[in-house]
């Protein structure tokens, strides 16, 4: 363990609330909000304010500042900009002094062991915030400068390499939709005119089960049977490999098991994302399970449905959340290529999903590779 000081975030650097007045606030000024923040320090689609009315003040940031999220800082929304703009008063901005380095206070906060502990200190139900003056209280280790900058770009050159492993996934994702357009054309279009059934007639459509109520019952938990939830198809990438939850006797006997190779469609919050159920498992009555008769394999199935998901999400009626009904998706039309074409699909989807697979190994590794330099970084052991 390092010899060096520590000090208190407060000391080192200044939580900078400068605040600009909606009067104040001009059209070519970048906005950042929450939502142009990743959980991985990525800004997504930042733009400048233009025609859109900000009735509220914001904080002035610049390239030397860090920006902090402090509502749900579980979800690490932390980032180093390389521009001048104004953000929302839920992100904090952080001026590091001359004794500290910002990328060094960016891969500090943005370890999980101080994520966790900024969400231990959050205060709010529903929605949990940091103060800035508890922020203020964090403890920083405070090597030299220079040996600040040789952790920084050491972890940088480390967060590289996962950038690159995680744009090749994305890749391959691209060129399971390019072989699908390749081989069957845009599926809302349908140039090559291929046949249309509903897709009610191509295979068996029915939602899941879960009966009692509440459905988190202790009782009806922790038993042998996987218990798919709804955010566990909307982030599988495809295929459904993982679970958190599982039925007892109990629960199995309030729902309904599902067998491997059946495509799950979420139908309320997140609309239309799909996976393939990789084991038997049951899932709750905000996910649709569909099996397919001998018009259509489920590989195509899924693909072509993920060409409808933006439509099918931008029309789906809003009350409390965002869902759709069994009666849309069986009314959708499914144009439907020979099935020898479709198993031909099926088999190069197989071959990407075996690249996938490797890619993903690789990247698990680097994540280990990455945390493990971290926790040694900042323990004086790099």
């Amino acid at each position: 363990m390092s010899a060096w000081q520590t000090k208190q975030l407060d000391d080192v650097a200044s939580i900078d609330r400068s605040a600009l007045q909606p009067d104040r606030i001009k059209a070519d000024m970048t906005y950042i909000g929450l939502e142009h923040i990743d959980s991985r320090g990525n800004f997504v689609d930042p733009m400048p304010v233009g025609d859109t009315v900000l009735a509220s003040s914001k904080f002035k940031f610049t390239d030397r500042h860090l920006l902090y999220g402090k509502l749900r800082p579980y979800l690490a929304k932390i980032a180093c900009p390389e521009f001048s703009g104004i953000c929302s008063t839920d992100i904090l901005p952080i001026l590091p002094g001359l004794k500290l380095e910002r990328r060094f206070l960016y891969h500090y906060l943005r370890q999980q062991t101080v994520v966790d502990y900024a969400n231990s200190r959050a205060v709010g139900a529903n929605l949990p915030r940091l103060s800035p003056s508890v922020l203020g209280t964090f403890e920083i280790p405070l090597p030299p400068l220079p040996e600040q900058r040789r952790i920084a770009e050491i972890l940088d050159k480390a967060e590289e390499l996962r950038i690159k492993r995680r744009a090749a996934l994305d890749l391959l994702d691209q060129l399971n939709q390019a072989l699908f357009v390749e081989m069957f054309g845009d599926p809302l279009k349908n140039p090559r005119k291929w046949p249309i059934k509903k897709l009610g007639t191509v295979g068996k459509l029915d939602r899941g089960v879960s009966k009692h109520r509440p459905r988190n019952a202790p009782e009806l938990l922790d038993g042998p049977y996987p218990l798919v939830q709804t955010g566990e198809v909307a982030n599988c990438d495809g295929y459904i490999r993982a679970y958190k939850y599982t039925y007892s006797e109990l629960g199995l006997r309030q729902s309904k098991i599902w067998s491997a190779g059946t495509l799950c469609i979420t139908i309320a919050a997140n609309i239309a994302k799909t996976g393939i159920l990789t084991f038997d498992a049951c899932f709750p009555d905000s996910v649709v399970g569909f099996l397919s008769d001998d018009a259509a394999t489920i590989e195509y199935t899924r693909s072509w449905l993920s060409f409808l998901q933006k439509m099918l999400e931008d029309s789906a009626p809003e009350s409390a959340q965002k869902n759709i009904n069994l009666a849309i998706l069986r009314d959708l039309d499914v144009p439907l290529p020979p099935l020898e074409l479709q198993r031909v699909f099926a088999r190069r989807v197989a071959a990407v999903e075996k690249l996938k697979a490797a890619h993903r190994a690789s990247l698990a590794k680097l994540d280990a590779l990455f945390a493990s330099l971290q926790h040694r970084a900042f323990r004086g052991e790099l």
